[in-house]
């Protein structure tokens, strides 16, 4: 694994995006893997080192978040903002076609860029998201995601996150510590925080008070899908799950037990699934 960084243009100018690069650089088979709203690139280490024997695999920290720039207007955190940074992505690492892996905002981006005449996705995996999100789900987002909670210890940071990704399904003491490790920083006041602006809440409030539906956007899409779901996820809905594979492009449906939102991709079933899926 090699971390390395690009620059990307956003609306309040270049940012520098930070991503994992996994495999060999010259493999033209990529797989992209973009993460949800609070999380990072490194939340895809153990699915990109199982894929990274056939693929190169480049897990982005989308801006905000992990080791990119943040923002300097917090208004310009837009999916319009991430789908013109992935279209710098594909023109900085001069591959016409790739795959996508995107849990739950990620899934959203990859919807986005793979409805655009001449995408380049050609396989798209979608983690636990769809063109349906009910409000009920963006309040409890939007209740976590307001606390911009301060710790003492790192190790505070781990019992918090056990708390609020329950959902995410059983993982091991080492995945949840994983996860604390790369998902918090510490301030220039010694303080511990989760790795993201607290300002991504800016947007995300004005998107809180309704349902979101964009079906447009998923009958637009032509690529190869794999719909991965929480079978207790509170966004993607079951019926919004089973309509996904009824119209637009061919999309095979898998669910995991016992899991809400979002499938981790850590476990080796889900792990299992996704390579063999693109294999």
């Amino acid at each position: 694994m090699k971390k390395s960084f690009f620059e990307a243009p956003t609306p309040c100018g270049p940012c520098n995006v930070a991503y994992t690069d996994w495999g060999d650089a010259n493999n033209p088979n990529v797989i992209v893997c973009v993460h949800g709203l609070t999380r990072n690139s490194r939340d895809f280490d153990l699915l990109a080192e199982a894929l990274s024997a056939d693929y190169r695999v480049l897990c982005i920290d989308i801006p905000g978040r992990g080791k990119s720039d943040w923002l300097s207007n917090p208004a310009d955190y837009t999916y319009e903002t991430y789908c013109s940074i992935m279209s710098a992505l594909v023109t900085y690492i001069r591959t016409p076609r790739i795959n996508w892996v995107g849990t739950s905002m990620g899934g959203i981006i990859g919807m986005m860029v793979a409805a655009m005449p001449n995408s380049p996705i050609q396989k798209m995996v979608i983690n636990d998201i769809g063109p349906f999100i009910p409000k009920s789900a963006l309040k409890r987002i939007g209740t976590y995601l307001a606390l911009d909670l301060y710790f003492d210890k790192q190790s505070q940071i781990e019992p918090h996150l056990r708390e609020i990704h329950a959902p995410f399904g059983p993982l091991t003491d080492d995945q949840w510590a994983h996860m604390a490790k790369h998902g918090s920083r510490q301030d220039e006041q010694g303080q511990w925080r989760l790795s993201y602006d607290p300002d991504i809440l800016v947007p995300f409030k004005d998107t809180m008070g309704d349902d979101i539906t964009f079906w447009e956007v998923w009958d637009a899409i032509k690529c190869q899908n794999l719909l991965i779901r929480g079978r207790d996820s509170d966004l993607l809905l079951n019926e919004t799950a089973k309509e996904m594979t009824t119209r637009g492009s061919k999309t095979e449906l898998i669910e995991f037990a016992g899991i809400g939102h979002a499938p981790s991709l850590m476990a080796p079933d889900q792990i299992l699934a996704i390579q063999r899926w693109f294999s």
